[in-house]
Parts: C-alpha cells; sequence; structure tokens
C-alpha cells in the first residue's frame, strides 16, 4: 500500500518514520532504528529542527542512502534570517545538500508572499536554489491549515490525524485530495492515547491520500509498523468496536499532548499531566504511580494562574481546568492504589 503525495509525486508506502522520539535514545539505538527501517522497506523520514538531535541521528544513520529516501524537516523560525540559519543547519546535521520537503513547523499564521515576513519568499529563494525541492507547512489549527491548502502555496500539509478526528478534519483531507496538496498525518496515534496500531492502520487506510507518521522510539514499535509493510490491517468489526468505544471515550475536551502550551514558568509538565486520566487507564498505571510521577503531578498545585497555557493552545482547550480535574482524579487513583 502506497501513497503519493499530491503534486510532488512523491511516493510512499503508507508507512514513514517519525523521528521526534528517537532524540529520547542513543546515537547507537537510534541508528540501528533508521537503519532497520530503511532495510525493510521505510523510505519516508519526518523530523525538525525543534527535535534536538533527531537530524543528526538521520544523517549518521541513512546519508549512504540518500537517494532512496525521502526526508522532511521543518523550521519554527519565524524571521527570513532564522529560515535560512534553520535550513543550513539541517543540511549540515543530516548531511545532505538538499531538503525533499521543508515545512513550516506550526505557524500561528499561514506564511504569503508579501506578508512582510519574508519567509514564504525564503522558501521560494530556497527551492529556486535547489536547496529544498517541496515547499510544505505543518500545523494544529484548522483555519490555518484549510488557509494554506487553499492558497496554493503548499505542496504538502502535515495535521493531526486519526480516528478520533472530526468531521472538519475529514473534509481538510478531502480538500487536499481536490487541491492536489499530500496530506501528511501526524498523531496517527494521538499522542500514544490510541494503544492499537493495527485500528489505527486500518482507519487511516481508507483515506488514499493520507501519508500516516509513526512515532518511533523501541525496537518492538517499529517492528509492529513493519508487520503492516506486507500484511496491513483490514478493518474488521473487531476493530471498528475498539475504533467506536475509543471515540465515546476520548472524543472531546481533551489534551492531544503537542506541547505547544509549554514550556510552563511554575515547571509544570502539561503535555503529560493535563492527560494524565486518559494516560493511566489506557497503558500499564504503573509507569504513571512512580514517585517520579507522583512529584510532576503534585507540581500542577504550583499553578500559578498565569493562563499563558491556554493562551497558546491550538485547540482552544482549558488547560489550567483540565491540570485541576487531572491532578484530583490522580489523587483519587493513588488513594486507591496505596489503601489496603
Amino acid at each position: 500500500m502506497t501513497v503519493t503525495l499530491g503534486k510532488t509525486g512523491i511516493t510512499s508506502p503508507k508507512n514513514a518514520f517519525g523521528a521526534l522520539p528517537i532524540q529520547r535514545v542513543s546515537e547507537e539505538y537510534a541508528a540501528r532504528l533508521l537503519r532497520k527501517a530503511y532495510e525493510n522497506g521505510i523510505t519516508f523520514f519526518d523530523t525538525a529542527r525543534a527535535y534536538s538531535d533527531s537530524e543528526k541521528k538521520i544523517g549518521l544513520a541513512l546519508s549512504d542512502v540518500r537517494e532512496k529516501i525521502h526526508i522532511s524537516t521543518k523550521t519554527m523560525s519565524s524571521t527570513a534570517e532564522g529560515f535560512w540559519r534553520d535550513l543550513e543547519t539541517s543540511l549540515e546535521t543530516l548531511r545532505t545538500d538538499y531538503i525533499d520537503i521543508y515545512q513550516f513547523h506550526n505557524p500561528a499564521f499561514c506564511p504569503r508572499p508579501g506578508d512582510g515576513s519574508g519567509l514564504y519568499e525564503a522558501m521560494l529563494e530556497a527551492k529556486s536554489r535547489g536547496k529544498i525541492r517541496h515547499i510544505g507547512i505543518t500545523n494544529h489549527r484548522l483555519n490555518v491549515a484549510e488557509e494554506a491548502v487553499r492558497s496554493g502555496l503548499y505542496e504538502t500539509l502535515q495535521f493531526p490525524f486519526c480516528y478520533l478526528a472530526t468531521e472538519k478534519d475529514i473534509e481538510l483531507v478531502k480538500l487536499c485530495g481536490e487541491k492536489n496538496v499530500g496530506f501528511i498525518a501526524m498523531k496517527a496515534l494521538s499522542g500514544g492515547l490510541i494503544t492499537k496500531s493495527d485500528a489505527a492502520y486500518a482507519w487511516l487506510g481508507q483515506f488514499d491520500n493520507v501519508l500516516p507518521i509513526w512515532g518511533v522510539q523501541r525496537e518492538s514499535e517499529l517492528d509492529e509498523f513493519l508487520s503492516y509493510m506486507d500484511n496491513p490491517p483490514a478493518m474488521t468489526e473487531e476493530l471498528e468496536a475498539v475504533i467506536e468505544n475509543d471515540r465515546k471515550e476520548l472524543i472531546g475536551s481533551f489534551c492531544r499532548g503537542c506541547g505547544y502550551c509549554m514550556p510552563c514558568p511554575a515547571g509544570i509538565e502539561i503535555n503529560n499531566c493535563a492527560r494524565m486520566s486518559q494516560l493511566i487507564r489506557r497503558s500499564p498505571s504503573a509507569g504513571w504511580l512512580t514517585p517520579e510521577a507522583q512529584k510532576k503531578m503534585l507540581n500542577i498545585e504550583n499553578c500559578l494562574n498565569c493562563g499563558r497555557c491556554k493562551t497558546k493552545c491550538p485547540y482552544g482547550l482549558d488547560t489550567p481546568e483540565l491540570l485541576k480535574q487531572n491532578l484530583a482524579d490522580y489523587k483519587e487513583i493513588l488513594a486507591g492504589n496505596t489503601n489496603p
């Protein structure tokens, strides 16, 4: 099963490697994962300048097969000067002289020619100089994403998409198909809240213009996705039931864990703490009840009520209230696990 990313002409197996998590593992382990992915048919690798040493690890592991893979990376810069600095750094760390898809990384607006930022003009110049081959954008804001697709300025869009998607999200995927814009699905497992990858894969498999990128940190995770290369999961009544149950439980005002609310001035790990209720019920609870985890959750009591997290949430969530609710729930769960 393959996907062609719109007008880019880039065709990839419906399995792309999301390289954000490899920043958390050693160079040696990351190289093993990346090389194994490539040797088993994965050809699309997504990273970002903001993912600490992720680009470096890709460069170390895959520079000798550069012409056989596609790399997408991103810049969060808000100025043309920062754009060029990020691009040159990415080229150096990835050990390449071109980027297949260079993306604006979750901007609060849709960069356009003449908007005063100079960002889109820098993209065009980078493309004309052969440093990038295709122009893309990533976002978590539906209005910005839709504007980018309709503008005709972008060849790809990367946006959260999984079976917890709303009808508006699905309409965005259809719009990309109509406009011949490649759709790259991030958060295909909703930041870990979706625990059955076969259900996630089968649901996404219904959209022929969607390329999912799976965040990989452990070899067991990679093996799971590699097993789908030759035997892609088909939708069954059992998987439909899993999806329906998850949709009832999770759709609504839940934290997606994107992290754009961070950093917190009080040091609260918002992107995990604000969704602890879901995490603790959907994965082995012991890992979320350790002394370290308890300390992080209790730090919510030090909230300054500054409201910064709320203003920065791309989903418009009342983050401070979510933190309070999750802390209260966590204390109940903790009490239930410590009482005789």
